[in-house]
């Protein structure tokens, strides 16, 4: 076993994982912190996004361990108490989602393209940085609106 500490949404937590543990395993079998999912098992899928030490990580690419001493941000924390995250709630407004089972690793994953690259978004940027993150419900195009309003939104 393997002692982790980490923040995880503002809140330190401990706890012994077997070395091999994926960060998206320890978030949501060890803090039931069930909004990140495991969508492919190869990095390849963007379901698993959150953010580590402000940036965005698949977290099903990383062990628990790598994130020692981090600051984690998941899907549950981008909230504000009930107030949705003004991504979240352009993902609402201009229903950038079906299923819902990508829905929060985009939405980390549009947080991450804004605070990197700004809060006025063209749809090809948006496009060209959802490379990583697949849907297999939508043609994207809700999701495009969505990111581009809650980027300005985020102002």
């Amino acid at each position: 076993m393997t002692a982790v500490s980490m923040t995880v949404n503002g809140k330190s937590v401990t706890a012994d994982v077997d070395p091999r543990t994926l960060l998206v395993q320890f978030l949501r079998e060890n803090l039931r912190l069930t909004g990140t999912h495991v969508g492919c098992d190869t990095s390849q899928c963007g379901a698993c996004v959150v953010h580590v030490d402000g940036k965005a990580r698949k977290s099903c690419t990383m062990f628990a361990w790598q994130a020692e001493g981090a600051k984690v941000t998941t899907i549950e924390g981008v909230a504000n108490g009930a107030k949705l995250h003004p991504m979240q709630e352009a993902f609402r407004e201009h229903h950038g989602l079906q299923c819902g089972y990508c829905t929060p690793g985009m939405i980390m994953a549009a947080i991450d393209m804004v605070n990197r690259k700004g809060h006025d978004l063209d749809d090809h940027t948006i496009r060209q940085e959802l490379d990583g993150n697949l849907c297999r419900c939508t043609g994207y195009h809700n999701i495009v609106k969505a990111i581009a309003a809650g980027a300005r939104a985020m102002k």
